[in-house]
């Protein structure tokens, strides 16, 4: 039976803070170029607007990169294609903060194929509004 509620889950604003894509891969591109990928997950009826802000350790934040996100739906984005307003440098560590205008899920999964083997790691953000005050992700009770 399908859930035809249109109430989100998740927060508004996400933030991830061990961000790197190693510069090296094994195997075909691009099934097997090592990478980092944004998931979200959006299960409000509407569509979700996600901007990315992509923070370095040695020069300032680059973004908004705008990533839609349809309702009902996952989307499963590789940081290495974030490329306008400019490439997400490779082999460099970088934090991100995701804000949307409807709640969405997110993690970031780590694809590493620089050895003869795919080592996968899975990584929930910290969820929560601006200023602090968090988002439980659930209607006010």
């Amino acid at each position: 039976m399908t859930d035809t509620r249109s109430e989100a889950t998740g927060s508004t604003r996400w933030s991830f803070s061990s961000g790197w894509i190693p510069e090296q891969s094994t195997g075909h591109e691009p099934e097997f170029t090592s990478r980092v990928e944004l998931r979200l997950l959006n299960t409000a009826a509407e569509d979700s607007c996600v901007r990315a802000t992509i923070y370095h350790e040695d020069r300032e934040p680059v973004g908004p990169y705008e990533i839609l996100v349809s309702g009902r739906r996952v989307r499963h984005l590789r940081v290495n294609d974030l490329i306008d307003p400019e490439a997400v440098p490779l082999g460099r560590p970088f934090g991100v903060v995701l804000d949307s205008d409807v709640p969405v899920v997110a993690e970031l999964v780590y694809i590493d194929t620089r050895r003869d083997h795919l080592a996968v790691t899975s990584l929930p953000g910290s969820a929560g509004h601006p200023g602090g005050s968090g988002d439980p992700g659930g209607p006010a009770n």
